[in-house]
């Protein structure tokens, strides 16, 4: 033996290390006693870490989509170091790691054209880096997709935390809604009935808190879908940003990690079709957005699930809405924390999940939510007494969305779900927002609002572009809503009768590239259908014509297009659909 240290062939247990009877990943790098565990063990203490904490305990990584270009996920330096005490609480090590933070209000074009980027950074992260499991802190738009995504591909212990809500805008004596607000306002000012003055008063009344948008945006559909999803521990989705609760929530969160790498407790046993069934229901009783159809399948394509759009329809479409929360009804999400938040709502519809999902705290979700009390019935309604009935989302075909085309019919206007009118086409958001207020612009309140070339290729990225505003002329006759059809997607905040992610996109060759000015278009809703009224024999003709965009010249955006899959699969990345693991690569000297 005595030979044997000399020459620095000693184990880990020789140096004190407590190392598990399953070694863990982080032991690949910490447990050598050699040249190469000296190396990685010493580097790490430059940061003033004791011996001790490489012992063999877990090494939990906390991925942070901190950045004061995401504003909704501002706070998260101080929301990390709460799961770091709740780590050490538990006898793991946490280790705090930076990936890609997608800002949906600063980042352009859009912040979805980065999102399957950020997926990439968040698996190459974990899988390259000593950690046995990890926390994903996000909060805006698409870092809980993006990061949920990255974490699938590698199927370590997982669980997430969202940031929670802003607390409620106050205007005038009213609560106004991030996003919802916005557009409901400016489409006044628009229409002449509200001063440019009052809707820049609104700005600094809106968003008064740290948090995400605390309407039923997409950020809150998210954080609610990963509770539904069984990846975060209960009360996740609504605690407001600023209420110390969700400090709370931090630190237990860090502490059951912990537990789960102990009980080797994988995303892949989380992430299951019931799980994923749960969510799609559960999206269509909280007026959910549109939003998470599109980074659920992408979702499920990671982590290997068959996940189709048609179950979006098949499982949700005939779930009532029980939440009246805005953008569908009147409150915001820190009415919905009081009421009793998403535990509450899933207690409401136990009867149609299934009540025996695992979830991350070792417990079913029907366990979890058996009992959740609901403190007010005018913000979360009985199953009995909805919002509003059937109001899941709505999958549509035709021969303008062979593959499919999403609606959102709590959100839309019920006279227009069965609608026939002269099309009105926008090539671009560009042509679109040259001409749209042009008085006159050849449009009334019948038309059916066409755009093209906002899909995952066109755009690219697919921005939330889908809820065009209305013209002013119409506006001005009181009426609030037209149906629009896009390959776009829309703000969750959004609403109106907009069809939406038509598949294929125009830029791929879809029908929606043929539309024309005078073509009639008929949309119903409750018949599944959206069909362009034109002649066979002419769209062919049209289609010989027809020539697809030129492709970015390079970087980022090049890859995207080439590789981007159609919504109606979750415009993932082709070669990102499936998982590698978390396999420990070779050493890197």
């Amino acid at each position: 033996m005595e030979r044997g240290r000399r020459r620095g062939v000693v184990d880990a247990a020789t140096l004190g290390m407590n190392v598990p009877k399953t070694p863990r990943r982080s032991q690949a790098w910490f447990g050598p006693a050699g040249r190469d565990g000296f190396i990685h063990r010493s580097w790490l203490k430059n940061q003033g870490y004791p011996h001790d904490l490489l012992d063999g305990r877990p090494v939990i990584g906390i991925c942070n989509t901190w950045s004061e270009l995401t504003p909704c996920n501002g706070h998260f330096r101080e929301l990390a170091e709460f799961v770091k005490r709740g780590v050490y609480e538990a006898g793991g090590f946490p280790l705090e790691f930076p990936v890609m933070s997608l800002g949906e209000t600063m980042l352009r074009p859009t912040a979805m054209l980065f999102r399957n980027l950020a997926s990439m950074d968040v698996e190459e992260s974990i899988r390259g880096n000593p950690i046995d499991g990890v926390v994903l802190l996000m909060g805006c738009d698409k870092t809980t997709p993006s990061l949920v995504m990255g974490a699938a591909s590698c199927d370590l212990p997982t669980i997430g935390l969202s940031g929670g809500p802003m607390l409620n805008g106050k205007f005038r004596g009213e609560d106004i809604g991030s996003g919802t607000g916005v557009w409901r306002m400016s489409e006044m000012v628009r229409a002449g009935e509200l001063t440019m003055d009052e809707f820049a008063a609104a700005e600094s009344c809106m968003h008064r808190s740290k948090g995400h948008c605390m309407t039923m945006g997409t950020a809150s559909t998210m954080a609610s879908m990963v509770e539904a999803l069984g990846l975060a521990l209960p009360e996740n989705a609504a605690i407001p940003a600023a209420d110390t609760r969700r400090n709370r929530l931090a630190q237990l969160t860090g502490r059951r990690i912990v537990e789960m790498v102990k009980d080797d407790l994988r995303l892949s046993r989380i992430l299951t079709r019931q799980s994923f069934e749960n969510a799609i229901r559960t999206n269509a009783a909280i007026g959910g957005s549109t939003n998470a159809v599109i980074h659920l399948l992408a979702i499920a394509g990671r982590i290997g699930v068959p996940l189709e759009l048609d179950d979006w329809d098949r499982l949700g479409s005939a779930v009532p809405c029980l939440v009246d929360l805005q953008p569908s009804g009147r409150f915001l999400m820190e009415d919905f924390y009081y009421a009793g938040g998403l535990p509450a709502v899933l207690r409401e519809i136990l009867p149609l999940l299934h009540a025996n999902a695992l979830t991350v705290n070792g417990r079913s979700i029907g366990d979890n939510v058996g009992s959740a009390p609901c403190w007010n019935r005018d913000v979360i309604r009985t199953f009995d007494n909805p919002l509003k009935p059937a109001a899941g989302i709505a999958v549509v075909r035709g021969n303008l969305a062979p593959d499919g085309a999403v609606i959102k019919p709590s959100a839309a206007s019920p006279h227009l779900l069965q609608h026939r009118g002269r099309a009105v086409v926008f090539e671009t958001i560009e042509d679109f927002h040259a001409r749209i207020d042009d008085e006159s612009l050849d449009v009334d309140e019948t038309c059916v609002l066409v755009l093209k070339n906002c899909g995952p290729r066109g755009y690219p990225g697919m921005a939330e572009v889908g809820n065009m505003p209305l013209p002013p002329k119409v506006l001005r006759k009181g009426i609030t809503d037209m149906v629009r059809v896009s390959d776009a997607r829309m703000s969750g905040t959004a609403y109106g009768t907009a069809v939406l992610h038509a598949s294929p996109e125009a830029a791929a060759g879809g029908n929606l590239a043929l539309v024309r000015d005078g073509d009639f278009i008929e949309l119903d809703v409750p018949a599944r259908r959206l069909h362009l009224d034109v002649p066979d024999a002419e769209l062919a003709r049209r289609r010989a014509a027809w020539s697809p965009p030129a492709p970015p010249p390079r970087g980022w955006t090049r890859l995207y297009v080439e590789h981007v899959q159609q919504a109606h699969l979750g415009a993932d990345l082709d070669f990102l659909v499936g998982a590698s693991g978390a396999g420990v690569a070779r050493d890197s000297h």
